[in-house]
Order: C-alpha cells, then structure tokens, then sequence
C-alpha cells in the first residue's frame, strides 16, 4: 500500500501546485490514500469550507490540522460538514472537531491520528505521549499514520522513539521545511518534518520582508502569505507491506514549479 503524506499547505500557491502535480503523482505512485495538513490552508492560517471542499475534490482522503485549528469561524459554526477532517486530538475536549480517525481502503483499516506538540508550541491540552498511548491500547488498524504537529526535532524524535514498532508512521509537521532524517526502525517510518506545499521564493510560505522587519528591528509587522511566483510542493509517499502492513519503504517528494 502506498499512502503519501502531504506537507502544510499554504495559500492559495499551496493549493493550485498541488491540484497541478497529484493527477501526476497518483499516476507514478499508484497511491491508494492521500493525506494532507491542512492548518495554513486558507490565507496561511485555518481551513475554510469552501478549501476544505475544493482539497477533497482534488482526490485528499483525510486533511489534518494543527494550532491553527481555530483561526477560521466555520470550524465551529459547521464543523460536523469537514467530515474527512482531523483535528489535534490533545486539544480541550470541548473544542469541535476528532483527533482520530478511522478509514477503509481494500478491505485494509487505516487510522490517522493528528497530535500538537507543548515545546514552543500552544494549543495543546493533554500529553500527547499520553494520548497515543492511549490509543494505541484501545484500538485495532492495519496501518496506523499519526501527523505529529510541533515545533521541535527533538520532540517529534522523543515520540518516534517511543512509538516505534507500535504505529506505522510518525510524520512531522508545522516548521515547514522538509527535513532529511526520514528512517525506518522496527517497521515504523519516520520523518521530522514532511515540508510545505507553497511559495518556493518566501520564507514559510509568506513574504520575506515582513519576517525580516520582525526578525531584525523587533517591529510587529503583518505577515502576508505569497501568493504569486513559484510554487513548491512537499510530501512523502509511505509504503507499507500488504501482508505485515509494516513500513517498507519512505520518499521524500520535492517538487518546485517555477
């Protein structure tokens, strides 16, 4: 089975290289299940309905989210429509929305489950070492992908580690830049960070000048997605053995649309 992974998409560059290269990538990965994070989607931060709507039509089988999750109202206002959609499941309880989420393909279950990280990072509830912990006690899948959304390598190291040999796949998201630890121990696979789908020339996916007037001067300036010029698309295609459902093999996808 080959599911792939993709990176935090970000703006509208986000979504329109990704629309331009899946049809592609279906095609030479024969990919069975597609998974996106979806957190920076609408003007860099949350994910509307209608983009929620236009990335499924694309052929997205889940979107996860991340500490954004709250940034655009119809999250609340109509959360039971983003039906295929996974939220950090260590947030309140209270908050709409699952963090866990099982699918069917070919007779094969596969579970996404979606964590936000504590260092540097806010929005985060419970432990997520708790939380999987606790899911992985409680519940039966043959393949298992969890989206572990934080700032840190060496947090998102702690859960692989932990983890390993218990789900199928830990990927890392949210720093938006694709990373080359990508590893395979005791048929899980692993990567810090699965990078971005947006603007290949910004920083993050928004415009240099107003992170180098914050980064240097100390001014509170706007951030502001790009939204014109090249696009990038990052992602990874996670293959699993269709008799052990072990993680056999992880690439990297790294696509810049000039």
């Amino acid at each position: 089975m080959n599911i792939l992974f993709l990176g935090d998409i970000v703006g509208k560059i986000g979504r329109n290289t990704i629309a331009k290269y899946l049809p592609q990538l279906k095609h030479k990965y024969s990919l069975d299940f597609i998974i996106a994070n979806g957190e920076n989607t609408t003007h860099g931060k949350g994910l509307s309905l209608k983009h929620y709507k236009e990335l499924t039509n694309l052929g997205i089988n889940c979107i996860t989210m991340g500490n954004h999750y709250l940034r655009v109202n119809e999250i609340i206002s109509s959360n039971k429509e983003y039906i295929n959609m996974v939220r950090p499941y260590n947030m309140n309880k209270a908050i709409p929305g699952i963090g866990s989420k099982l699918f069917t393909y070919n007779n094969k279950t596969i579970r996404v489950t979606n964590l936000l990280g504590r260092s540097f990072i806010q929005g985060a509830d419970a432990n997520p070492f708790d939380c999987l912990n606790d899911i992985v006690n409680s519940t039966k899948q043959d393949i298992h992908i969890v989206d572990f959304h934080a700032e840190t390598t060496s947090e998102k190291l702690a859960l692989f580690y932990a983890f390993k040999g218990k789900v199928s796949s830990i990927v890392g998201t949210h720093t938006h830049v694709q990373t080359n630890d990508d590893k395979i121990i005791d048929g899980t696979s692993y990567i810090s960070d699965v990078g971005m789908n947006g603007a290949y020339y910004s920083i993050l996916g928004v415009e240099a000048s107003g992170v180098i007037e914050r980064t240097w001067y100390g001014l509170n300036s706007r951030f502001e997605v790009t939204e014109t010029g090249a696009g990038l698309l990052n992602g990874v295609i996670l293959s699993f053995d269709n008799t052990t459902n072990k993680a056999i093999k992880i690439e990297k996808i790294n696509i810049i649309d000039n």
